[in-house]
């Protein structure tokens, strides 16, 4: 050993020891300081918060304040829950004027202007910064409780959705009118010339296999605009799921959602829409600007894969009913994909108006696929049989026809309202299965009955749009389908799937990863619920990261209510108390926090 130690430092490889030493000596001294760190999860917090941000975050200098954390003396009067633990928080208050409507993962413009290509609308996409929004967000001047639906449907406060640039723009297709302190909605659009309810009377009078309310339940609406056409169908017990992207139509789904309708921002771009597979019973599209036929018809087959067998898809478009050469051309290619995709022209109409209307349908068997002459575009290959469209890319081939666990065909869901409370198609056909999610239904029944109106304290005739942030098979929503309320069915992406059901039973949905920000303006929800969603995200994410999200989503006034451990409430309570909300705890499993409108006077003070 004496000699290979001389011959070591003959061949002067002692600076390499020297050098190994010092970082010996720095990673230890990081394990130990980063032990007692994460020893409490909120001073872990105020110490990422210090962090420099990634280079391409793109939340302005304001939004990176830190969160000053403090323990405190719990106080029991106030509320608290008897821990040693528990915290106030320096909330500060995100200054720039663009926060108002600020969308994490949307308006990331740093990642965006980095784009090396925005061809396939990729700058329309999500783009969630590494850093999660650490202020809240200041509320528009003159902001007050919205108009109650219905309403709502019709007018709401210019003062809660400032932006006048969409009236301007569509002040001749009617789509939205500046009248006095309101934004008012006379139910026009770019294709509904006499009124969006002649329009929808219009399409089911070109196809009465449509059904509205009965056979076509769940839709979907492209390019929605204003979302008038899903705010119309409601009428006609039709839930829809009306999306488009945050684009130079300003605000379009900031108008919707504070309308009382549903919708989100989406984008057909590169990759797959939040939806599961054979979800939805009609798509449409009123010249939604989407180019169908674009990279071979990739767009055209992100709706066959959503689009539930049998279902239909409404176009209406300027080359449905115009004959110059460009609409042509775009015409000539959209018969030629569908063609390939197995899809059928059920019905091809003109209204008074001389608009165009064509309709297709998606096959209910595999024959026609087989007996192409090309097997183009092929089938996709879906070994597992599960559904993952969370950023995912497009497919170039056409989802299989679903099938049940003994391989047969899965059928149509029963006419709404039956198919409410029978058995979904996609729900697995073991025992097992069948009384779980019945065992399921009839649980939330009784607890949305006795518990959520009858003892805690919400004021249900304030509500209007509602996310369960853990739906399941979507026994909330079931159990408030009576109430004039519409229900956004969130399915956690590290929690078992079951959006196919949901959409089964005839409510929407949409997957989501909670460590994340939701698409979605700020200031859209009413209530928020919340039920055992937490045991997933401590694992992955820091509470208080989705506390500011959620103090983001819901409007002043709003609710948020935690069905869960008491653990999980007690670490909730002081959160959301130093948030100026009141907090109360009903049978040690419920917490009720309504938020008001206090904001931090500034990110200084």
């Amino acid at each position: 050993m004496a000699i290979v130690v001389e011959d070591f430092f003959k061949e002067r490889k002692y600076p390499f020891i020297f050098t190994l030493l010092i970082l010996f000596i720095c990673v230890a001294f990081f394990l130990f300081s980063f032990s007692n760190t994460t020893s409490n999860p909120v001073a872990f917090y105020s110490v990422i918060q210090h962090q420099a941000p990634p280079h391409h975050a793109s939340k302005p200098k304001e939004q990176e304040l830190p969160l000053k954390v403090t323990n405190v003396t719990a106080d029991e009067d106030q509320g608290l829950p008897p821990e040693e633990d528990a915290v106030t928080i320096d909330w500060k208050l995100c200054e720039d004027p663009q926060n108002v409507d600020f969308i994490p993962c949307l308006d990331n413009f740093v990642a965006i202007k980095a784009l090396k290509s925005r061809r396939h609308m990729e700058h329309r996409e999500r783009h969630c910064p590494e850093t999660s929004l650490h202020c809240l967000l200041p509320l528009p001047k003159g902001y007050k409780a919205p108009v109650p639906w219905p309403k709502s449907r019709d007018k709401i406060w210019y003062d809660n959705v400032p932006h006048p640039k969409l009236v301007e723009y569509k002040k001749d297709q009617h789509w939205v009118v500046k009248s006095g302190e309101y934004l008012v909605f006379p139910g026009g659009g770019t294709q509904f010339k006499d009124g969006v309810d002649h329009y929808i009377e219009f399409i089911q009078k070109t196809l009465p296999a449509i059904k509205w309310g009965k056979h076509t339940r769940v839709v979907l609406d492209v390019g929605c605009g204003v979302a008038s056409f899903g705010g119309y169908l409601l009428d006609k017990n039709v839930i829809t799921m009306s999306f488009a992207p945050k684009d130079e139509h300003e605000a379009q789904i900031q108008f919707a959602l504070e309308r009382g309708i549903p919708a989100t921002l989406s984008v057909i771009g590169t990759q797959k829409l939040t939806f599961p597979d054979n979800g939805f019973d009609l798509i449409h599209c009123a010249r939604c600007r989407v180019h169908w036929d674009a990279d071979g018809g990739k767009p055209l087959y992100e709706l066959n894969r959503i689009l539930r067998p049998g279902g239909f898809f409404a176009w209406s478009a300027t080359p449905v009913y115009r004959d110059d050469e460009r609409d042509q051309k775009v015409w000539n290619a959209m018969v030629d994909i569908t063609k390939a995709m197995c899809w059928k022209v059920v019905a091809k109409a003109h209204d008074s108006s001389g608009i165009g209307l064509v309709i297709y349908q998606k096959p209910t068997s595999s024959s026609c696929y087989e007996k192409r002459k090309e097997n183009n575009p092929p089938l996709c290959e879906n070994g597992d049989g599960k559904n993952s469209s969370w950023y995912a890319r497009l497919n170039n081939c056409l989802t299989p026809l679903p099938v049940d666990d003994k391989g047969k065909l899965q059928s149509w869901p029963k006419s709404w309202p039956q198919r409410l409370t029978s058995k979904p198609p996609s729900l697995p056909t073991d025992s097992v299965s069948k009384d779980k999610f019945f065992k399921d239904s009839k649980r939330w029944s009784e607890l949305v009955s006795d518990v959520y109106v009858k003892a805690l304290p919400i004021n249900w005739s304030s509500v209007r749009n509602v996310m369960d942030m853990n739906a399941g098979y979507a026994g909330f929503a079931a159990a408030l389908v009576d109430l004039p309320v519409w229900v956004m069915n969130v399915v956690p992406i590290d929690v078992p799937d079951t959006l196919s059901i949901i959409m089964d039973r005839g409510f929407i949905g949409m997957y989501h990863d909670w460590c994340e920000s939701f698409s979605t303006y700020p200031r859209t929800y009413d209530l928020l619920h919340s039920s055992f969603l937490f045991k997933y995200l401590e694992p992955r994410c820091d509470i208080l990261d989705v506390a500011v999200e959620i103090d983001r989503i819901l409007r002043p006034n709003g609710y948020l209510v935690v069905h869960d451990s008491m653990e999980i409430l007690n670490k909730l309570t002081p959160i959301f108390s130093s948030l100026h909300w009141s907090v109360t705890l009903h049978q040690d499993q419920f917490l009720v926090a309504r938020k008001g409108f206090w904001r931090p006077t500034s990110s200084s003070d």
